[in-house]
């Protein structure tokens, strides 16, 4: 396992990976309600693979594409715990993958049209103020649990390299992942160790965030970490009017035990062959796999 004092330099996100109990039929739904394509699929085994995940007997795995970026789900052998019911938004547990969407109406209509998910946020999307990116955005979960957003940028603000997407799609692509951490300032440390960057930040609050995370009173200072490449990238986000609960006691097999899969320019202090993931969990115990470029 990596320490943070290893100090690898991360320079690009390569996927959310997802533990699932039934990866054919998950893989199904994201191919429905998002446009996910499959690009792979494989049975992934052996002492590396157990050492990184931390669960023996093995998985199979799929990667699915989503425009330029990738979400894998592992479904391992000898499967966990399902995901936690009552999870809240604020829960140090939380953590979800925002889907950018050429036109919110269209790709709702399409999530609508899918069964199996259940809403977080209420009222169907929500329209942020400007002071919190003017986005539209909703939240809710896949079949088995995880937390995912639907994200749409105002036509002004919608960044150059979504513009450059193919449009043939009402989903563009991943833009970020975001994590609920309990100290902002500490989180913020850890990633800039490893090499991330504060790309941005604001504190969103009021009625349309409320009702985006499905919380009374809401006010979560948000933190963009990016890498050298910058897309998809990470966001913090720390709630302060919102008590968290108490860290999950997630086993590694677990439906909530999402990992980040990152590469880095080098991963100081191991002797893995290149290309072996190793293992690192951040203050709030979010997991990483860190493989060395190249």
């Amino acid at each position: 396992m990596v320490t943070a004092g290893g100090s690898p330099s991360l320079c690009r996100l390569l996927r959310c990976v997802l533990v699932s109990r039934d990866a054919e039929r998950l893989a199904t739904f994201y191919e429905q309600a998002l446009g996910c394509r499959r690009v792979a699929r494989a049975l992934r085994a052996g002492a590396a693979f157990t050492a990184a995940t931390g669960v023996a007997g093995g998985a199979l795995s799929i990667t699915l594409e989503l425009g330029a970026q990738r979400i894998e789900l592992l479904q391992f052998a000898l499967p966990g715990r399902p995901y936690p019911a009552g999870t809240l938004a604020s829960d140090l547990l939380f953590q979800h993958c925002a889907v950018v969407v050429r036109d919110m109406r269209e790709a709702f209509h399409r999530l609508s049209a899918v069964g199996g998910w259940t809403a977080i946020s209420r009222h169907g999307p929500q329209r942020l103020p400007v002071s919190s990116g003017g986005v539209t955005a909703f939240k809710f979960r896949d079949p088995e649990g995880h937390p995912l957003e639907l994200l749409a940028f105002p036509a002004a603000g919608l960044p150059a390299h979504w513009r450059q997407a193919p449009h043939s799609d009402p989903c563009l692509g991943i833009d970020h992942t975001a994590i609920s951490v309990a100290d902002g300032a500490a989180s913020v440390a850890f990633y800039q160790a490893l090499g991330l960057r504060v790309a941005g930040a604001s504190t969103n609050a009021g009625a349309e965030q409320a009702s985006l995370d499905g919380l009374p009173g809401p006010q979560v200072e948000v933190t963009a970490l990016a890498a050298e490449q910058a897309t998809p990238h990470l966001e913090l986000l720390c709630y302060r009017r919102t008590q968290p609960g108490a860290p999950a006691d997630v086993g590694p097999s677990d439906i909530a035990a999402t990992r980040l899969l990152w590469q880095a320019r080098s991963i100081p202090g191991t002797r893995s062959r290149a290309g072996d993931p190793q293992a690192l969990a951040d203050p709030d115990g979010h997991r990483l796999l860190i493989v060395a470029a190249g």
